[in-house]
């Protein structure tokens, strides 16, 4: 998928609301999406002080606690997909390390989506490593979709 497409399917999930109570239900909807899809996976959501739920299912492992904590870095600094920016800096021929961010604290690799709320922004950030980095991506949105249905 190009970064156009990316952005352009992010574009289409803005929350009207975004609580500890909807970071629960979010956090309920991937779970069950994950255990129904027996998906090794680690789900995180987090605003950028702290974390708002957090899962390790069967299979995963505790290196992908790494990798949230590095994709969701990214996503809440650039207030992107992770996906996408790891998309554009391939289609520039950049790495993060040409924004001066090191790897052992950010990844450009697909998971970590920010939850943007209508008239606010970035708030928080859901994030999804275990699989491979378009499918983390695609259930991190898939989540989200299912979120905004039900607001």
């Amino acid at each position: 998928m190009d970064a156009k497409a990316l952005a352009a399917e992010y574009d289409a999930l803005i929350l009207p609301r975004f609580t500890e109570v909807e970071a629960l239900e979010l956090g309920r909807l991937l779970t069950a999406m994950a255990l129904k899809d027996l998906a090794p996976v680690v789900i995180d959501i987090r605003s950028p002080d702290r974390i708002l739920f957090h899962a390790a299912l069967p299979g995963s492992a505790p290196l992908n606690d790494r990798w949230i904590a590095r994709k969701s870095a990214t996503a809440l600094l650039f207030q992107l997909p992770s996906l996408l920016v790891g998309q554009r800096n391939r289609e520039k021929d950049e790495t993060l390390a040409k924004h001066g961010l090191s790897p052992d604290s950010y990844a450009d690799h697909g998971g970590a989506v920010p939850i943007r709320v209508t008239g606010v922004g970035v708030v928080a950030c859901v994030t999804v490593s275990g699989l491979p980095q378009v499918e983390d991506h695609r259930l991190a949105m898939r989540g989200l979709a299912a979120l905004l249905a039900h607001l």
